[in-house]
């Protein structure tokens, strides 16, 4: 699928500019089927999309993941065996934690840790601070998080007795702090949001929101599975509780990648995780009788690490520390604002809505818009190499992952939206649109 757009666009013109003086355009060429200008890469082994606009569900894998993956399998698992856990897997999920925490999470050492999916580590942390709060009877979520955490919650609530308290967000905005001084009170055990809102990419106000929590003595847990690696997070900084997000989007740790999971230091040794295993306690090899739990982060673990899926996400975190995150963050609004010109232009009059919000610093990572048949254009799209995403009942989700993403890329993926929308719309018609 070819854009039909002249050659001599503006918007191109404008696009090709922008890359040649993109100062993170470099890093595009480190990701498999790219190259530095925005064009496939010829010397990769498959066909490679034209135009690859979800990089908010799945982030492109990097070269160096591929090696580091064929070096550990032929190196460290496969010459050095069960002893590769007394060289260096047991640190692993800390040793990640700590690289994540300083590069993207604005955490201190030794309060991040890798493991167990985004909902395993919902459920644990989540579970810790209820219990944590004795004799407080209420949980705040809002109507459009996603349906994970809502399920997540619904079951707690469910199991300990307790009632869920909604905010009903609009789902082309976000919550504010108003709407969570609103509901919280002294029966919020919890407060449960996304930092970037999945739908639409709200970009929420995780200081000004902890805060209002905090006066009711309530516990916040905050989703960063769309915000890490593209907008900035500053954890330590907004008093944040706990935190989890995953580490396929904008960290590219690949399909199913373990999850990361955040506990301020002074909680650690207060909360009580649900899930009890073996690498959570105290000494892990001696196998006692009973459960005791480690000191500090480690006991926020369950299980044995997923030691092959941590690997992947080293590299682009390393990455985004060289690059930093406020020059990610920045690339990021640039991409999204050059899609919303170009929606504004070419797919405005086609009766395509924007359901993001139109200001930058209250917008994350990715733009959403609306059209009764984004069903179809997308189903259209990805069998012709172009690929966002749709979200129900109306949304195409544009992703826009900065590393990886060109400006080029941007315009020729927009461009295949709109050919594809109006040949839909000619053919309903009947005629010309």
């Amino acid at each position: 699928m070819t854009p039909t757009a002249p050659l001599t666009d503006s918007h191109l013109a404008f696009a090709r500019r922008q890359d040649r003086i993109d100062g993170l355009g470099h890093y595009r060429a480190r990701f498999i089927g790219t190259v530095a200008d925005g064009s496939a890469d010829p010397a990769a082994a498959l066909p490679n999309p034209i135009a690859y606009l979800d990089g908010n569900s799945l982030g492109r894998p990097t070269k160096a993941a591929a090696e580091r993956i064929a070096a550990f399998i032929t190196g460290a698992w496969g010459t050095r065996l069960i002893r590769g856990w007394d060289d260096e897997w047991m640190e692993l999920p800390l040793q990640i934690g700590d690289d994540l925490g300083r590069a993207a999470l604005g955490a201190g050492p030794r309060q991040v840790f890798v493991g167990d999916s985004t909902t395993v580590l919902l459920y644990k942390l989540a579970r810790a601070a209820v219990d944590a709060r004795p004799g407080r009877t209420e949980i705040v979520l809002d109507s459009d998080n996603f349906p994970t955490d809502r399920y997540v919650l619904e079951g707690i609530a469910a199991e300990r007795g307790l009632t869920l308290r909604w905010i009903t967000s609009d789902p082309a905005a976000g919550v504010t702090p108003e709407q969570v001084r609103a509901v919280v009170g002294p029966q919020t055990a919890l407060v449960l949001l996304s930092h970037v809102a999945y739908r639409s990419g709200f970009l929420a106000d995780m200081r000004a929101i902890t805060r209002v929590a905090h006066t009711q003595d309530a516990l916040v847990l905050w989703d960063l599975s769309h915000s890490v690696g593209s907008v900035p997070v500053e954890l330590d900084l907004c008093d944040v509780d706990l935190a989890v997000g995953c580490s396929y989007k904008y960290l590219s740790g690949g399909p199913g990648a373990p999850a990361f999971g955040y506990v301020r230091r002074d909680l650690q040794d207060v909360l009580a995780q649900p899930i009890q295993g073996w690498m959570g306690t105290q000494d892990i090899f001696l196998m006692g009788p009973g459960y005791v739990p480690a000191t500090g982060i480690r006991r926020f673990m369950s299980g044995t690490p997923a030691v092959v899926g941590m690997l992947a996400m080293q590299d682009t975190i390393a990455m985004i520390e060289q690059a930093t995150i406020g020059e990610v963050r920045a690339k990021s609004v640039a991409l999204t604002e050059f899609a919303l010109t170009l929606v504004d232009d070419w797919l405005a009059p086609m009766g395509v809505t924007v359901a993001s919000p139109r200001e930058s610093t209250h917008r994350g990572g990715h733009v959403t818009i609306d059209h009764p048949s984004m069903r179809q254009v997308t189903e259209i799209l990805w069998a012709n190499d172009v690929i966002p995403d749709f979200r129900a009942p109306d949304g195409l989700r544009i992703g826009l992952a900065p590393l990886s993403t060109s400006f080029v890329e941007t315009y020729e993926g927009v461009a295949a939206i709109r050919d594809v929308l109006r040949g839909i719309l000619i053919g309903q018609s009947g005629g010309a649109v």
